[in-house]
């Protein structure tokens, strides 16, 4: 059994100056090996944080156009409450609850 080792493997010097059981091609392999999958995980983690932080980009974008939005509607509404009469008295009868001097307000339950 001995001899058989020692014919497929070599003596113990003849390893030793050889670098060993495993060739330094195979360490060499697995060291590429195991570059390539941190790599590979390092890249698909960053894909899935960039999509979702677009994602949120569109999210936060579509808030601040519809916010845009209703700034534009408020200026308008406050331009038209500020110089046109109508528009001043059917703000103050529904929001206020205003009549004219000459109307009575009569409460129906």
């Amino acid at each position: 059994m001995q001899q058989i080792s020692v014919e497929i493997i070599g003596t113990r010097s003849e390893v030793r100056r050889r670098g060993g059981i495993i060739p330094a091609w195979v360490l060499f392999g697995m060291i590429i090996l195991a570059v390539a999958a941190v790599c590979v995980t390092v890249n698909l983690r960053t894909r899935a944080k960039a999509q979702l932080a677009a994602v949120q980009l569109s999210t936060i974008e579509s808030d601040v156009q519809a916010l845009r939005d209703t700034n534009q509607a408020l200026k308008i509404e406050v331009k038209k409450l500020s110089n046109d009469p109508r528009t001043i008295e059917l703000a103050a009868r529904a929001r206020l609850n205003m009549v004219r001097s000459n109307e009575y307000l009569v409460p129906i339950d």
